[in-house]
């Protein structure tokens, strides 16, 4: 029971959706049509990636960007190397898995390299990297995923009405990279290699890997019907090539997922509730949802919030922005600040200081473009 009770406090925001899953259904007493409301299609696409991903960091298919990474010769270059991995991979592999690969290296890199005194602010840069460079795909984060699920749009219709708040957000991280290395731009740093070469043996697996991806992809893209087959497919093929990596999956999301479905669904069956919860959202989605993102997270946030809100854009662009406000803001930026106190024990009020300095300078500038850009209606 102990160690029960200290799995639930460490993992607070799957506590937090237990809990409201329990009080939603006091409130709703549950119904057959409780299993249909659940969006079994997001949770199955969501268990998909993740078992993938963790075939990804195992048989360590980014290695190439290791290696370049080792061998960068300028500071500037180097963090925006770092930087810039994050923003792009975690447009394809979600945030979360972008920071899992890129914080690591950029803590192993600067410090054999003796340039601690920039880990902060580059790790702070990667967090902002990683929420901003994740909206512009539908599989970049899971609120992403989900939403898209829901919209009767193209894979390019959401890209083009994410691009403008993503390359805002490319041109503003370069400048503030720049500012930080304004002294001396060309600031020399010696960083040893620390990739850890391919296996033979591992060839078939990496190749493998990267297919169940790909077809992952082309699920969310096409919008097939056939997705519980695609699900089957890559647990069958896991399972055949390195059953352990079921092991390894974060289940903790996925329940956490199925708990904030339970609640929103059970929520919105309450005539009484849902009708005012609708008058309050609706037309404020995007600052419901950055406000609500701190209290539980964007993901949960916008699976509670989504049967209420009547402006897509709003709700999607505000769940985005949410993670630049606080830790909680986002899952990605609890992942990076668990990696980074690792590393350094006892450094924990340290990180969140500048990663709450640099995190709101941004936000403070992207705030009223990305509310503007929520008038653009999605469809």
């Amino acid at each position: 029971m102990k160690k029960v009770l200290e799995f639930f406090r460490h993992e607070m925001m799957l506590t937090l959706s237990v809990l409201a899953a329990a009080a939603a259904l006091f409130i709703t007493p549950p119904t057959i049509g409780l299993l249909h409301a659940i969006d079994w299609h997001t949770l199955g696409t969501l268990l998909m990636m993740l078992c993938v991903l963790e075939g990804f960091k195992k048989e360590n298919i980014f290695r190439p960007l290791v290696h370049l990474g080792s061998h960068m010769k300028q500071i500037t270059g180097l963090t925006l190397f770092l930087v810039f991995g994050v923003f792009f991979t975690s447009m394809f592999v979600t945030n979360d898995v972008s920071l899992i690969i890129f914080v690591p290296l950029t803590i192993l890199l600067f410090r054999s390299s003796d340039k601690e005194a920039y880990i902060l602010p580059v790790l702070t840069f990667e967090n902002i990297a990683a929420v901003r460079g994740s909206l512009l795909t539908p599989f970049g984060s899971p609120q992403n995923l989900f939403l898209f699920g829901q919209a009767d749009i193209t894979a390019w219709h959401f890209m083009l009405h994410m691009l403008p708040l993503c390359a805002l957000s490319a041109l503003l991280l370069i400048a503030f990279i720049l500012f930080l290395y304004r002294k001396d731009l060309h600031e020399p740093v010696v960083s040893e290699s620390s990739d850890e070469p391919w296996t033979s043996e591992g060839r078939v697996r990496r190749i493998v890997y990267i297919c169940l991806f790909l077809m992952i992809i082309a699920v969310i893209v096409t919008r097939t019907g056939l997705w519980p087959y695609a699900v089957a497919v890559v647990l069958a093929a896991i399972l055949i090539m390195d059953h352990t990596i079921l092991f390894q999956v974060d289940y903790v999301l996925l329940v956490t997922f199925l708990c904030f479905f339970v609640f929103s669904s059970s929520i919105t069956a309450n005539p009484e509730i849902s009708g005012l919860l609708r008058q309050a959202v609706a037309g404020n989605e995007y600052w419901w949802a950055l406000g609500v993102s701190q209290v539980i997270s964007n993901v949960p946030a916008t699976i509670v919030l989504y049967p209420f809100s009547q402006n897509f854009a709003g709700l999607i662009y505000g769940a985005d922005t949410a993670g630049l406000c606080s830790l909680i803001g986002s899952l990605a930026s609890v992942i990076n600040y668990r990696i980074y106190v690792r590393s350094y024990p006892g450094k924990g009020k340290d990180f969140i200081r500048v990663f709450t300095l640099i995190s709101w300078a941004f936000f403070l500038i992207v705030v009223i473009p990305g509310y503007l850009l929520s008038r653009w209606p999605f469809f």
